[in-house]
This record gives C-alpha cells, sequence and structure tokens, in this order.
C-alpha cells in the first residue's frame, strides 16, 4: 500500500507499507481554555496551520473546556475535539494533553497561565497575556 506523501518504509503483516508524512509528525495534544469567539478562531487555526506552515507537528484537538456543559459540547463535536470539561483546573491537570491554549477572557489569563506551567503544559495565550505589566511578570517567572 502506498500512500501520498511517503516517508519511510516498514513492514506490516508482510505488507510493504510506506507511511504518508502525517504517520511520521509528532502529535500535539491540546487542550482548549474557552469556546467562544477566540476559541472558534484557535480551532480553525489548528485545522488549518499546516496548510501554510508545514511542521513537524500534528494538531490533535483532544479536549476542549467551558462552563456551560450542552455549549461546550456542542462546540466539540463541531471543531473535532475527543473530550469535554467544565472545570478548567481538571483539564489543567490531565495527563493526555501538552499544550493548553488558553482563549478565555483577559481577566482570567493570569490563573490559568500560572496553573498551566505549574503543571509543566506547554502554553499558547491569547493576546493580550495580562492586564497590567505585573500580572505579565507573575506568569513568565
Amino acid at each position: 500500500i502506498t500512500l501520498p506523501k511517503t516517508g519511510f518504509t516498514r513492514f506490516s503483516n508482510q505488507c510493504n507499507v510506506k507511511l504518508s508524512a502525517i504517520d511520521m509528525k509528532k502529535k500535539l495534544r491540546i487542550g482548549l481554555i474557552g469556546y467562544s469567539f477566540m476559541g472558534r478562531a484557535h480551532s480553525n487555526a489548528f485545522h488549518q496551520v499546516n496548510h501554510f506552515f508545514p511542521s513537524g507537528f500534528e494538531l490533535v484537538p483532544q479536549a476542549v473546556c467551558g462552563r456551560d456543559e450542552a455549549k461546550v459540547r456542542e462546540f466539540a463535536d463541531k471543531w473535532g475535539y475527543q473530550s469535554i470539561e467544565t472545570d478548567w483546573k481538571q483539564l489543567i491537570a490531565r495527563d493526555d494533553i501538552d499544550v493548553i491554549d488558553v482563549a478565555t477572557p483577559n481577566n482570567l489569563h493570569h490563573d490559568q497561565v500560572i496553573e498551566a506551567a505549574k503543571a509543566g503544559k506547554m502554553i499558547w495565550c491569547e493576546k493580550p497575556l495580562a492586564r497590567t505589566g505585573k500580572e505579565a511578570e507573575d506568569m513568565v517567572k
């Protein structure tokens, strides 16, 4: 079986299989906090980014978090997230999340970014990073 954008060859069930470039990419499992306008914009970007900027990463919409369970479930279904949370602290604590994407109102960024950093997660935060210089300084320490 030959797949487009071939990479290296491996043998599986005695068939010579060429793997596509997507098979060789490192998966980054995203946990998105916030599903309103910026959550939609970020989710769209996750699906489009490799068309514009090819990289060695495959972005995986792993989980999305929001306060309204029905709305966040609808959002997850639309954008392909595998699961939902209604508590951002539970999302950050998950072992199956590599990146925390903060797409919440500005007044929530500070605590969410600091908790994600404490948990050892990669962090993507919508701008502005913080409301004040002091908040931003706390967040980057």
